[in-house]
Order: structure tokens, then C-alpha cells, then sequence
């Protein structure tokens, strides 16, 4: 019997595996928020770090993005063991912790110039294996803006973790907005690609954040993934993670009629690195309730 992912402790937090991770979103019911940070960036309050703030707002899983792991860094923290990394920050802030890799596809050429990323940020089996290694409890194989990630590569790099490493990966794919090229982000032959080569958790941007994501269109696409007994998740990815409250307000009611599992929140905020706080904790209000997400701030990772 595994908890609902509102119930969980950070002691609890500690014992998950794949599995249990995967039941305990699911049995929470569309009530899952994961906040996204970039760790290099100058926190907003200067000696607390942007994961820490996060976590006060009420998120329940944190994405770390831009995440190099030949150098991790999460500025207003110190952590100096890097083999350690990531179970370190767990041991802080008491959340289930991923990071993104970017399976960047070199042949493709972009509307803008392309944005070359460091080696430690490359969808590798290698860097999968190191930031496992580090404590990571996922993996997100997504692109950041003009970095020329496809869909094609993708799939191509679930399939490379999947042979070399196995089933245990829980792994997240998919694209929150273009990345750079011209390609369609989502459709059902796309996702069905994805589970095929093994990935757990479907990503698509979320109703209304990319134009001709739509209600129905992201409604549809939950259907499809669910029949074929996976997950799936919406994310902000066009800095609407900025935006006023009742845009945020209207994505989350949006995302949750569509019946996804996971609800993210980007790092764009005023403030690159972090959604604006307050829209981490409206999010989370807007789909779980006031109650569910003052417990989740509140609760202290001691328990």
C-alpha cells in the first residue's frame, strides 16, 4: 500500500522506487504539482536558494533544469559533495527531485540561432547514469528553447536508457513548446512513439500555452495515454509561469477537466530561475484546495 503523494512524508520520500513514485501520483488524482528551478540562477531572495521556495509554495516534486552533472550547482545552497548531489538536496527540502537532459538533434536546423548546451546537459546514458548515481528519482527528456531538441531524438534516446539501463528509469518525455524547429509538438502517433519506446510519464504542454493546444485536443491525448496505462503531464513552458492569476488559474482548471496526473509549473518567472512564487501555491489552490496545499508547505521534513 503505497500514500497518496499529498500524504507523503519526507521519510517517506526517502524509501520510494519507480513504482511506488508512479502509484502515489496516480492515486492522488490530477492533485500533483512539480515546480521547476534552474539552479544556477541568482535565487530571488538572495541566501534561499529558488528549490527551497518553491517547496514553502506548496510544490510536491521538483525539476531541476539546465542541471549540469559533471558540475551540479544550486546557488544559495551549500552542497559540496557532487557524487551526493541530489540526495543532499532531497535530505533538504524533503521532495521527490528529477532533473531534464536534452536529447538535442544536430541535423536539425532552427528558426533562431541554435543555443549550443554544455556536455553534462546532453540526453546521454552516461549522464542518465550519473544522475542516478547522484540521488535523481527521474528523469525529464525535454529541450529548452532554440536548442534544437526533436521528437525524433527523443525517442531515440528513451530507447538507447531503456536497452542500457533497463526498466527501473522512470522516465518523463516529451516537448513544452518547439525548442526551435519546426515540427509538430504533440499528436497521438507521437505519443504512442513514446510509450512504445518506453517512456512512463507523457509530457504536453498544458490547454493554452502553445497555440493549438487545446482543451480538447490535450483531453484527447489523456485518454489515449491512460488506456495505455501510462501517466502524463502538463507543463507551462512559454513563461506564463509569469503571467496573472487567472491565467494560471484557468491552465490548472484546464489541465485538470483534461484528467492529467502532473501539473508543472516552469522557471520563468520575473524572475528567471523560478515560476513567480504566489503562482506555485494559486496552481496548487486551483487543483487541490487550500487545505492539501497549506499541509504540503507546511509540513516539516523532519516528519
Amino acid at each position: 500500500m503505497i500514500k497518496r503523494i499529498l500524504d507523503l512524508n519526507a521519510s517517506d520520500i526517502k524509501k520510494l522506487n519507480k513504482e511506488d513514485i508512479l502509484n502515489s501520483i496516480k492515486a492522488a488524482e490530477g492533485r500533483t504539482v512539480m515546480s521547476e528551478i534552474i539552479g544556477k540562477y541568482p535565487p530571488i531572495l538572495g541566501d534561499v536558494s529558488n528549490v527551497e521556495v518553491a517547496c514553502s509554495f506548496g510544490t510536491d516534486i521538483i525539476l531541476l533544469n539546465m542541471y549540469d552533472v559533471e558540475n551540479p550547482v544550486i546557488n544559495g545552497l551549500e552542497i559540496q559533495d557532487d557524487e551526493n548531489f541530489l540526495r543532499e538536496l532531497k535530505d533538504i527540502v524533503g521532495r521527490i527531485v528529477g532533473i531534464n537532459l536534452e536529447p538535442v538533434d544536430e541535423s536539425k536546423e532552427l528558426f533562431d540561432e541554435k543555443i549550443k548546451i554544455s556536455e553534462g546537459r546532453l540526453a546521454t546514458v552516461n549522464n542518465v547514469k550519473k544522475v542516478l548515481d547522484q540521488g535523481a528519482d527521474f528523469i525529464v527528456l525535454t529541450g529548452n528553447p532554440k536548442t534544437g531538441v526533436t521528437n525524433e531524438k527523443i525517442i531515440n534516446t528513451i530507447n538507447n536508457i531503456r536497452n542500457e539501463l533497463g526498466e527501473n528509469v522512470l522516465i518523463i518525455a516529451g516537448k513544452m513548446h518547439s525548442s526551435g524547429n519546426d515540427e509538430e509538438i504533440i499528436n497521438q502517433k507521437i505519443v504512442e512513439e513514446f510509450i512504445e519506446a518506453g517512456a512512463d510519464i507523457i509530457l504536453v504542454p498544458a490547454p493554452g500555452t502553445v497555440p493549438g493546444i487545446t482543451l480538447q485536443k490535450i483531453t484527447d491525448i489523456t485518454s489515449y495515454v491512460h488506456k495505455k496505462n501510462k501517466l502524463i503531464m502538463t507543463t507551462i513552458g512559454t513563461s506564463q509561469e509569469g503571467s496573472d492569476d487567472y491565467t494560471i488559474k484557468q491552465i490548472a482548471i484546464n489541465s485538470k477537466m483534461a484528467g492529467v496526473d502532473i501539473h508543472h509549473i516552469g522557471d520563468a518567472g520575473m524572475s528567471p530561475g523560478i515560476a513567480t512564487p504566489e503562482n506555485i501555491m494559486n496552481y496548487s489552490i486551483s487543483i487541490k484546495g487550500k487545505r492539501h496545499t497549506y499541509r504540503r508547505m507546511a509540513k516539516s521534513i523532519k516528519r
